[in-house]
């Protein structure tokens, strides 16, 4: 068991995963790894489904800046920069990525189609050889089958001006994408400069992306967590999944070990606060899943 910092900050520090990988190879190598990023979904309380992580999107960020002269407020020209970068990021959002489904988003709604009733017709319809535009749209409206759909981007700091008596000098955004596995990097800059369609407004990132191929699906692993998942949760299915955020899985990947994100933490499918100052688990969930994951990995390891 490895126990590493930092998720929040993606490693940027290179004191976490990486390093282990770097300077203790030796203790960490596996024919597999357990990591966080898929756990059970609850609806309404209940165990829908039981969430095996395969691969991950690609998270990089961007920040979006414009410049201009300033001057006294008083005096009030229509070439602002707050306006620039505003009528940029509402551009931005209402720019959709194009659908792009890969083995894993397909198994993920193939499944889901089955337990969730109300949006089953729509799945089957984005599942068709020739997707149908209208239920598309229908499912973008929900964020957690938005983000399985395509690469989203999506404006998340803001900061403009010095005083309430001056014209701005300075407007900055940050934006962070999650970009589909597959998907060219590079390629997802050139389209947010093309929808902030305003050459005023320049675009730089502000980080590196982690690009991870996406880890097998292991009859030996899939196997495991099927037998044990239904002793916990009877009735929830185990689906492979994408995870909309990022881990130091993919630095495990790229090192040649595939790793699943598989926790056991139940959590309701409609109700995620992840990174959010009221982030919670509820009691019943930490200590199930403490006791399915320990259990996991004993019959994953020979154990009884």
């Amino acid at each position: 068991m490895a126990l590493e910092t930092d998720e929040e900050i993606l490693d940027a520090n290179g004191l976490g995963m990486q390093w282990l990988i770097k300077n203790h190879r030796d203790l960490i190598d596996a024919e597999f790894a357990l990591n966080e990023g898929g756990g059970v979904g609850l609806k309404s309380g209940k165990a829908i489904r039981n969430s095996v992580q395969t691969n991950e999107k690609v998270s990089i960020g961007y920040q979006l800046t414009v410049k201009d002269r300033g001057g006294h407020s008083s005096l009030p020209r229509k070439d602002n920069a707050i306006y620039h970068l505003a009528g940029g990021l509402v551009r931005l959002s209402n720019y959709s990525f194009p659908m792009n489904l890969n083995e894993t988003t397909r198994i993920y709604f193939t499944k889901t189609a089955e337990v969730d009733t109300s949006h089953a017709d729509d799945i089957k319809a984005i599942l068709a050889p020739r997707p149908d535009p209208a239920a598309l749209a229908r499912l973008s409206e929900n964020p957690g089958y938005n983000a399985q759909l395509r690469t989203t981007c999506v404006a998340t700091m803001l900061e403009g001006g010095h005083a309430i008596n001056a014209l701005p000098q300075l407007a900055t955004a940050k934006v962070n994408c999650r970009i589909l596995p597959g998907e060219p990097v590079e390629g997802v800059q050139a389209t947010i400069e093309r929808v902030l369609a305003d050459k005023e407004i320049a675009v730089a990132p502000t980080g590196k992306a982690v690009l991870s191929p996406p880890s097998p699906l292991n009859e030996e692993i899939m196997g495991s967590i099927e037998r044990l998942s239904k002793e916990f949760w009877p009735d929830a299915s185990i689906v492979p999944v994408m995870s909309t955020g990022a881990t130091d899985g993919s630095y495990l990947r790229n090192a040649g070990i595939p790793t699943y994100g598989h926790s056991g933490l139940a959590a309701d499918v409609d109700d995620n606060r992840i990174h959010g100052k009221d982030e919670r688990v509820l009691v019943k969930s930490f200590y199930e899943g403490e006791e399915y994951l320990y259990r996991l990995v004993k019959m994953l390891a020979g154990g009884k």
